[in-house]
């Protein structure tokens, strides 16, 4: 497929995001942009938060990453459906019942404005590295597929992917994306289960035979229960899927911004129990799609890539196949990518402008102003932190975007788990330095692990030990008495 040809069909897809955006960006006011008015439907926002938590590292690690860790990650995954009925019973709950905008509110309310900052701090930090790399896999095959041909530096598509969610996300904020990303899940979705039909048939494979192709590869193995110093163990990606969803989805104002936007509470649970029996056949099949790949290059004489990320690239724009796979690989990162992207940007317009600036409360017509300047200060913040990742990017994006997860969301879940398990106040000014302590012990724990633990590697647990390290902190600097006087 020529390069001529997946740009028109990239600007003929954006042109559906932008009329979108036209659409419902008319008379979009700022609690429009920052809850959508809490009228969205709950339905809609379920399919659109499937496409935004898959995202592009979804889209293009997954497959890609069954070639180091076989089908692991499913162990984790099943993590993720404890986690979504926490955030369900405990979470939405207090959100509703305190009707907030910005998740981080609960942190002024229960221990101090510096607890306040710092929690928003923290996602901000977090939620734009996570933007940044899932940006970052659009653009690499934007680049690679498309900007090559015509010697475009990789600066130049980065300003081009970025003003793309710009212009249609502007002015109307999560009111345009649950609509937005409602039609990039279906495209995405398609994407992949066409992709893998095409594969099959090229390969000569009915459903059945597939079926038990991938069953028998060796690289289908889900469970690992053997070495526990193995980052694969079941117990380590269990319990880390459990939490990674508590804080990448109930503490991340990203996630939450769009339950938030439901009617009411009994919405927004049907909206996070439907996403999450969803999300486990989605991922099943992006990591059948990953075996399929890894067999279809041995069949078609391929040699497999040195990054797992660029397998499904290779495979699906140059490994042969019929030109349609070429057009529905490029639909479905697209539209993978930026279900994201978009509301990240959005998420961090509404934490800046809202937790940081205290500008919530400003008329509309001094809001407005506010939110348009920083919602264009991140997108060229987001564009300064991929071109640094570019530069310094050694390992497969979804294995990165974790790690950073692990060190970034932690102290999150400490401060929750403090103030929802416990009655202590604590000294607000001490807060700030426990976050930034915990995850640098985190860090040389995680160093020098195998020295301390008899050869033990951490995994994804770490997000855990760096919540357990922050609620310890958190208890050395409570308040003394202060539980009695909390509980009157």
């Amino acid at each position: 497929m020529s390069p001529a040809l997946i740009l028109a069909i990239i600007l003929i897809y954006f042109s559906f995001l932008l009329l979108i955006g036209w659409i419902t960006g008319r008379k979009a006011d700022s609690e429009s942009f920052f809850i959508g008015n809490r009228r969205s439907p709950w339905f809609i926002v379920a399919i659109g938060m499937l496409g935004a938590s898959l995202s592009g590292v979804t889209f293009i690690s997954v497959p890609g990453w069954v070639i180091d860790s076989q089908m692991s990650y499913m162990q984790m995954v099943l993590g993720f459906l404890v986690g979504y009925a926490i955030i369900a019973e405990l979470l939405l709950p207090l959100y509703y019942r305190l009707k907030l905008t910005s998740i981080y509110t609960y942190l002024e309310n229960r221990f101090g404005h510096l607890s306040y900052k710092t929690g928003a701090s923290f996602f901000l930090l977090s939620r734009t590295i996570g933007a940044s790399f899932r940006l970052f896999l659009v653009a690499v095959v934007l680049q690679f597929t498309v900007f090559n041909a015509w010697n475009v530096p990789f600066a130049v598509t980065v300003i081009i992917t970025l003003a793309f969610i710009w212009l249609y996300t502007y002015k109307g904020g999560i009111k345009t994306i649950i609509w937005t990303d409602t039609l990039q899940t279906v495209f995405m979705l398609t994407a992949v289960l066409l992709t893998v039909i095409f594969i099959a048939h090229s390969m000569d494979m009915s459903i059945g035979s597939m079926i038990a192709t991938v069953k028998d590869n060796k690289l289908s193995k889900i469970f690992f229960f053997s070495d526990f110093n193995d980052e694969r163990h079941f117990v380590k990606q269990f319990l880390g899927g459990i939490f990674i969803t508590i804080v990448m989805t109930g503490l991340d104002q990203d996630m939450m911004q769009k339950n938030l936007s439901c009617r009411n509470l009994k919405d927004a649970k049907k909206n996070m129990y439907t996403y999450s029996v969803a999300f486990v056949p989605v991922n099943l099949i992006f990591l059948v799609l990953g075996i399929l790949l890894v067999i279809y290059t041995s069949f078609a004489g391929m040699a497999i890539p040195e990054q797992p990320d660029n397998l499904f690239p290779l495979v699906a724009t140059r490994g042969g196949l019929p030109p349609v796979v070429s057009l529905f690989f490029i639909v479905g990162l697209i539209a993978a990518a930026y279900s994201s992207a978009d509301s990240a940007l959005t998420a961090l317009t509404t934490s800046f402008t809202v937790d940081i600036l205290d500008k919530g409360r400003e008329k509309e017509s001094v809001l407005k102003k506010v939110r348009f300047r920083v919602h264009i200060m991140f997108s060229f913040i987001l564009m300064a932190v991929i071109m640094v990742f570019r530069l310094i990017n050694d390992q497969s994006v979804i294995s990165a975007l974790y790690t950073v997860a692990g060190y970034t969301y932690g102290p999150l879940l400490g401060m929750y788990s403090f103030g929802l398990f416990t009655r202590w106040k604590v000294y607000d000014k001490l807060v700030p330095y426990v976050a930034i302590a915990s995850p640098l012990i985190c860090v040389l724990l995680n160093t020098f692990s195998e020295e301390l633990f008899r050869g033990y590697r951490f995994g994804f647990e770490l997000l855990i030990v760096n919540g357990v390290i922050t609620f310890l902190g958190m208890m050395i600097i409570r308040r003394r008495n202060s539980r009695k006087e909390y509980g009157k």
